[in-house]
């Protein structure tokens, strides 16, 4: 076991339930972010929204900079990696927040959370691991889980189905960077790197995206507030990983599913069908085996500097 690992274990009890508590905490931050841009995205252009986003996201990262002692980013080793982790995170949030203009919540979720499958899937490729058959089957009876959920006749569209598919696939890739940058990169450089790509990739599109009216200063106030909203439940991510082991915070992340099932029925009133919530079960179970069996894979949302 290593001397961080060690550490964590010899917390005392409290700091370890105040660390899970803080965990639950980003969860439902995360996922009560994901219904908020669902609502506002009846009202407002996706590309906007995203922009208000990462203008708030990107005033943490500077803060986080300042903390850290150094703004010079250009000096930072393994550029080219940085540079295609932020691009990476920046096509899962243009993809993902597009998605949500068609996708149920709930279903649109569940086929994000399908990254960590991909995870060791591409592994043996990315990063020449070796994968268990056991890992392997966990992989299958997730992807099972989700053609359940976009099977022929679920009445999803084509094309958000599609851009959750490209999401999931490119925070799987951004999340195998993050393992390569791991011990090379300070996190809040990664973090203001990442924040960076995400603000201008979003920002190119926004001009020709614009609200017909221009916003009240209320709406515009609550966009970027649900921002920094996002980027403050990193901070409790952060903080939860300071106080228990990712081990066992890993397998909780699949509330952050359940929340998001909670959303799509109660908020917008679009329930799962069965044969739906029988492929979420999937992802879930499957997910939560990996994330107890694997020392190395992490389950996706947990990674402290996502800033999706």
């Amino acid at each position: 076991m290593s001397t961080a690992a060690t550490a964590l274990s010899l917390r005392p009890a409290g700091s370890r339930r105040a660390g899970v508590a803080l965990f639950f905490c980003a969860l439902v931050a995360f996922a009560s972010y994901d219904a908020f841009c669902k609502y506002m995205l009846q009202f407002y252009p996706a590309p906007f929204v995203n922009v208000m986003r990462y203008v708030a996201v990107s005033g943490i990262a500077f803060a986080m900079l300042l903390r850290h002692g150094d703004l010079r980013m250009w000096r930072t080793p393994h550029k080219p990696l940085l540079l295609l982790r932020g691009l990476m995170l920046a096509t899962v949030a243009t993809c993902f927040m597009t998605a949500l203009i068609w996708m149920p919540l709930a279903e649109a979720t569940a086929i994000y959370f399908t990254a960590p499958l991909l995870m060791v899937a591409l592994s043996p490729w990315l990063l020449g691991e070796q994968v268990r058959r056991s890992r392997w089957v966990a992989v299958t009876v997730g992807f099972g889980g989700m053609l359940l959920i976009v099977r022929p006749g679920a009445d999803l569209p084509l094309l958000g189905t599609v851009l959750m598919a490209v999401a999931a696939v490119c925070y799987a890739i951004f999340q195998l960077l993050t393992r390569r940058l791991a011990g090379l990169v300070a996190g809040p450089v990664q973090y203001a790197w990442t924040a960076l790509a995400c603000f201008v990739v979003t920002l190119l599109p926004a001009p020709f995206f614009l609200p017909a009216q221009q916003p009240p200063w209320g709406d515009v106030a609550l966009l970027l507030a649900g921002g920094a909203c996002s980027a403050a439940a990193q901070w409790l991510l952060l903080a939860a990983f300071e106080r228990v082991e990712a081990s066992t915070l890993a397998p909780l992340n699949y509330f952050q599913l359940l929340l998001a099932v909670a959303f799509s029925t109660f908020w917008f009133r679009r329930p799962p069908d069965a044969i739906a919530m029988a492929g979420i079960a999937l992802i879930m179970a499957a997910g939560i085996y990996l994330a107890r069996a694997g020392r190395g894979l992490k389950i996706a949302p947990a990674a402290p500097d996502a800033i999706r």
